[in-house]
């Protein structure tokens, strides 16, 4: 008898399994194939806009994404940099196959984890809730909690022009047959998503003085909060190309065989992600779409190029990818394709991401209609805190969307229609300027130490940050510069010059001013800095909070009146066709979604504000 069992060793059941067996939880990993633990199916990268931002997030309260990626990113690149820091986003490309070693690593090192290599076809249920996990063979292996972590393999279909393939992340991978079924028969309703990968060129055929070469930064920032210094680690370069007329003429004459435009792929894809066929026919005046070849790892020939992703013919494939500069010679070690798989409406599991019909039962990662490796690994982290706190007779982890993006995430999964696979951007939150990334130890290592994933030690030092903080902020509040040694600096950035003293606060909330720069103009300041810290992150949280000051007040003065429409719980009881004054598709969404708060009723698409209103009074206020 396992306390957690998870089902799935992508990045949602790794970061599960970890973070209950280092809560004390004596877990079972079950994978199908435990060579492929934490596989990057598709892109192998880590980051990007808002995921960067999650990646940190997971790392403050104590996932192990970003250490994996410090470990084996083959270049690291900061995002957005000429935008706001709410904007700037880590990213980094990844060693594919060093990525999958670490973590398995990781996980056997952990005395908490035993891994089984087998398919789960069902689970088990008693008294409304899960007994145990029902294996290809029949057996039953028995659990008091479990965290299905499915990936795209519930009845994967693959395909590649009009051949199709069963197949559960990759041509070589078989899916898993019964589980949607079993799910169904327990109440469960599912669906049915697509999504889609590029092929892969052997960079030795790529002509390289026809690409641009794409950098990493000098000096990278880390993901992880514990590696607290840049680096100047040996980093690999990509490349960017373009599509040309040609390359969109060679791809139309196979849209005959396109199993999207024929209707073979009955599975809705992501918007924000399309092929290069649906490009072609969505922005038909484009003459080009940017190519970026992103090398797999240190070690290996084999070449990602990001931004083709297909699934038409091969032989179109090939042809196409010729046509693009610098890819005339190009070698296509294996093809593009398209990939269906079941998933479950997310408005079945509750905040925590237990489901609502089977008690000590919870979904994680594509299994709740979501994409991408971040989203999934945040899922599987709270998924597996829950589980366990469950189990310890706690209150689960709810972070609000004022607290992370992970908690964005999983507020619009159970709020909003999930009818193509959901992806986090920073548009999605409306906090993002406090929901920064160099500030995701602030703001979340407290629920992470509490859990008890996060050390005394790393804890400690994330207090201290803050109060160092605190003192720097202070001193810029009280300090006062002379004009003879603010005037040169002002004049330089053609402000006019000043008879009296400014205060360091009142010169940082100028635009282009920086603290070095006050630094380096005043000797007096300086010192008195120094004698507070030397620490450049903690300079750049002072200038943040300084120059955005009034934003963020703004965004706490929201975020406090969100708060206050989500401590109205609705009882679980509570039933909906009693209350009169409801639209009708208001009451019919509140049925279904099963809001715990008026908070979250309010973000239901389809529950208008008259509704939320009359809920209130029925309610009290």
């Amino acid at each position: 008898m396992y306390d957690i069992i998870v089902v799935g060793a992508g990045h949602a059941g790794c970061e599960a399994a970890l973070a209950a067996a280092r809560m004390g939880a004596s877990c079972l990993l079950i994978s199908s194939d435990l060579t492929a633990i934490a596989r990057m199916s598709c892109n192998p990268a880590i980051g990007g806009v808002a995921k960067g931002q999650i990646t940190r997030e997971i790392d403050a309260l104590g996932g192990e994404m970003a250490k994996a990626i410090d470990d084996t990113g083959i270049q690291f690149r900061m995002l957005n940099r000429s935008k706001g820091p709410a904007m700037h986003s880590p990213r980094a490309q990844a060693d594919r196959t060093l990525y999958s070693i670490y973590m398995r690593n990781i996980i056997e090192r952990e005395p908490n984890i035993d891994l089984i290599q087998d398919t789960v076809i069902g689970v088990d249920c008693s008294a409304g809730a899960f007994a145990g996990a029902v294996m290809s063979s029949g057996r039953i292996i028995r659990g008091r909690a479990a965290i299905l972590a499915c990936g795209t393999f519930l009845n994967g279909l693959i395909h590649v022009g009009m051949n199709h393939y069963a197949g559960g992340r990759t041509i070589a991978e078989p899916p898993v047959y019964g589980l949607t079924e079993n799910l169904v028969n327990h109440g469960f309703t599912s669906g049915r998503l697509k999504t889609g990968t590029p092929p892969r060129i052997d960079a030795r055929s790529v002509d390289y003085s026809l690409v641009e070469e794409q950098t990493g930064d000098e000096r990278n920032v880390a993901f992880s909060f514990k590696n607290t210094t840049s680096t100047n680690r040996r980093q690999i370069s990509c490349f960017v190309t373009k599509t040309t007329a040609v390359t969109h003429e060679i791809l139309k004459k196979g849209f005959d065989r396109s199993p999207l435009f024929t209707g073979k792929v009955q599975g809705v894809g992501p918007r924000y992600c399309p092929s290069i066929e649906d490009k072609i026919c969505r922005f038909p005046d484009k003459e080009s779409h940017h190519i970026f070849l992103e090398p797999e790892g240190f070690n290996t020939n084999e070449m990602y190029v990001n931004g083709f992703s297909t699934s038409l013919p091969e032989e179109i494939q090939i042809e196409a990818l010729q046509s693009v500069p610098g890819l005339e010679n190009a070698k296509m070690i294996r093809p593009g394709y398209a990939i269906e798989y079941d998933y479950f409406f997310p408005h079945q599991i509750n905040r925590s991401l237990e489901t609502k019909l089977v008690k000590n039962l919870f979904f994680a990662g594509q299994i709740n209609g979501t994409s991408g490796y971040e989203e999934a690994a945040a899922q599987g982290l709270i998924a597996g805190i829950n589980a366990t706190l469950n189990l310890q007779n706690k209150p689960p982890l709810h972070l609000k969307r004022s607290d992370a993006y992970i908690g964005v995430l999983i507020d619009d999964l159970i709020t909003k229609e999930t009818n193509e696979p959901y992806r986090i951007f920073t548009s999605s939150a409306e906090h993002r300027l406090m929901l920064r990334h160099d500030n995701a130890d602030i703001r979340l290592q407290q629920f992470g130490f509490t859990a008890g994933l996060v050390d005394a030690k790393t804890f400690s030092a994330c207090i201290q940050k803050q109060e160092l903080i605190e003192a720097l902020n202070q001193l810029c509040l009280k300090t006062k510069l002379p004009p003879s040694e603010v005037n040169q600096l002002l004049s330089i950035l053609d402000y006019p010059a000043v008879s009296s003293s400014q205060s360091a606060m009142s010169l940082l909330k100028r635009p282009g001013i920086h603290l070095q720069m006050l630094l380096n103009s005043s000797p007096s300041f300086k010192a008195l800095v120094l004698e507070i810290t030397e620490d450049r992150l903690v300079y750049e949280q002072v200038e943040i909070d300084l120059k955005y000051e009034g934003y963020l007040k703004r965004d706490l003065l929201m975020a406090d009146k969100i708060l206050r429409l989500d401590l109205h719980q609705i009882p679980a009881s509570f039933n909906y066709d009693n209350v009169s004054g409801l639209s009708n598709e208001g009451r019919e969404k509140l049925k279904k979604h099963q809001p715990d708060t008026i908070g979250q009723a309010s973000r239901i698409l389809g529950v208008s504000p008259s509704d939320i209103s009359v809920l209130m009074v029925r309610l009290g206020r």
